[in-house]
């Protein structure tokens, strides 16, 4: 036997084990926010079960921009295009606001570079009980560059542009919570 035929009759076999042990495997995985086949309901219903009550701020104010845009963008990782169910559970959300500055220009002592931060709390209330049933704490730290020490529109714009990025970042990590959360069987 060559050689060259040895070689690939190794590698065949190391083929065929790599696919045998895949196979074994394959029935451990089992996605997310997959239809459950035991009558258990899915990760997507126990979301929709989700309650989001508006975040409580004085109107017209920067910070009840920042709860609506929190909660509009947890309502739609939540619910996507669908409407909430039945409420099983509330969630509320409480948040601070940070903001420093990174970089100035040493010519005209003005800022070139700031970041924005959001710390936010949340709670999730079972609404059958009135107990809480998770807490946690998330934070979103942003950057932003100023265009032109003197161009104040652009900064105002690279601002809001910073405080939309820090929400996403926020409803982002609280919708992961929770679906670890409902995931985990609770």
């Amino acid at each position: 036997m060559s050689l060259a035929r040895l070689s690939r009759i190794r590698i065949a076999t190391r083929f065929l084990a790599v696919a045998a042990l895949a196979a074994l495997t394959a029935g451990c995985f089992q996605p997310m926010y997959a239809e459950h086949t035991d009558g258990t309901p899915a990760l997507r219903e126990k979301l929709l079960g989700v309650d989001l009550p508006p975040i409580n701020f004085p109107n017209s104010s920067r910070e009840a921009r920042l709860g609506v845009e929190i909660r509009n963008a947890l309502a739609f990782k939540l619910y996507g295009n669908a409407t909430g169910t039945t409420p099983t559970h509330r969630l509320d959300i409480r948040f601070t606001t940070t903001h420093s500055t990174l970089l100035t220009d040493a010519d005209t002592g003005l800022p070139t570079s700031e970041n924005y931060g959001i710390n936010a709390q949340f709670n999730l209330v079972d609404v059958a009980t009135g107990k809480s049933v998770m807490t946690g704490t998330t934070a979103s730290r942003v950057s932003y560059d100023i265009p032109g020490s003197y161009q104040r529109y652009a900064r105002a714009r690279a601002f809001r542009d910073a405080e939309d990025r820090a929400c996403q970042e926020i409803a982002e990590r609280i919708q992961t919570r929770l679906a670890s959360f409902f995931y985990a069987g609770a």
